[in-house]
């Protein structure tokens, strides 16, 4: 009887290691780039995506208690269906009701990029959240209450410990984490995407092949690959704000060459995304072609492209506008905007 009770007990003991190892299990995520994107250009092999690393990163994206007054989460700003912006928001929004001096840009295919912030003011994705975390406009947060708040919730010890080899709660781990959420927020299955790799559900009108020829010859040198992007820095020919005179690029680099230049942002789900440019000055796909048509201003630094024999601007119709816009709401990805993956809890 005492061997039955013992070889129970050790049963029972191996059921629950069992048990607890299948639940600790943390699978590896396959990365697929989509056969119409450049190539990849966040270093997987630094951070592998996981299950667990990922859902850890939504949980901490959703988590308003990363910020000082327990509210703004990163996913306060950036909301899934607006393409994770602040669609409506000319400024980003922070504690206490704070407003900054930058529209909100979104949250899509940062794996294929290689700067970060309007103004290029990190190159590394898993270091670009210390920005708004740390920002006492936007979140206001402090890496040290952050950490002692993880360590004291029964759900994030179980999380760290289940996505990272040492389980280790700090703010390395954390910041990998977020990392993999934004890698796996790729948009790529608009209809635009569907027409380019030949699959059901990518016909476009004749006005929008034509606009996407017309985009082509007078938009793409900026707004280049598939990714709508060329990751270069320009300045567009907006009209200088005095009263907030943001130089862009220059506050990282220091460099005279780089005053008034921004990240060329990319055209997917653009549709979703107003307002439009660094400052959200524009509502409308429309005020933003007119602005290129007609309304280039000649500030330090204008790109070399707006400028033709001393006239600036991009020659535009309004067929031709029209067209354009038609083609641009073809960038347009509803399963991206709607994929419960990256949907708050």
């Amino acid at each position: 009887m005492k061997q039955i009770i013992l070889g129970i007990l050790a049963f029972m003991v191996l059921s629950c290691s069992k048990e607890e190892n299948e639940e600790y299990q943390n699978l590896p995520i396959n990365f697929q780039k989509p056969a119409n994107f450049p190539d990849i250009a966040y270093d997987l092999s630094n951070n592998p995506l996981t299950e667990k690393g990922f859902e850890l990163g939504k949980k901490l994206f959703y988590d308003g208690r990363l910020s000082s007054d327990g509210v703004v989460s990163c996913g306060f700003c950036h909301i899934q269906a607006d393409a994770f912006t602040h669609h409506g928001h000319t400024f980003s929004h922070g504690v206490g009701d704070n407003i900054g001096t930058r529209n909100t840009p979104p949250i899509q295919n940062l794996a294929f990029q290689t700067a970060f912030m309007w103004d290029g003011a990190t190159t590394h994705l898993d270091l670009q959240p210390i920005i708004p975390l740390t920002s006492p406009i936007e979140m206001n947060g402090n890496f040290t209450q952050i950490v002692a708040m993880m360590k004291a919730d029964p759900v994030y010890v179980k999380l760290f410990k289940q996505a990272f080899p040492d389980g280790q709660i700090n703010s390395e781990n954390m910041l990998k984490a977020l990392g993999q959420f934004m890698v796996l927020t790729v948009s790529s299955n608009s209809r635009f995407d569907k027409y380019r790799r030949n699959e059901a559900g990518g016909t476009l009108t004749q006005d929008e092949v034509e606009g996407y020829a017309i985009f082509n010859q007078k938009c793409a040198s900026c707004h280049a690959t598939d990714l709508f992007t060329d990751n270069s820095f320009r300045n567009n020919g907006l009209s200088i704000n005095p009263q907030i005179n943001d130089m862009g690029y220059y506050r990282v680099t220091e460099l005279q060459q780089y005053k008034y230049k921004f990240k060329v942002p990319s055209l997917r789900n653009i549709e979703k995304t107003a307002p439009y440019m660094h400052d959200g000055r524009f509502y409308t796909l429309e005020a933003v072609l007119n602005h290129y048509s007609n309304g280039v201003q000649n500030t330090p630094n204008l790109d070399a492209s707006l400028t033709t024999n001393g006239n600036l601007g991009i020659p535009l119709t309004t067929t031709e506008k029209t067209k354009i816009i038609a083609f641009l709401k073809t960038l347009t990805d509803h399963q991206f905007l709607t994929d419960p993956r990256f949907a708050e809890f």
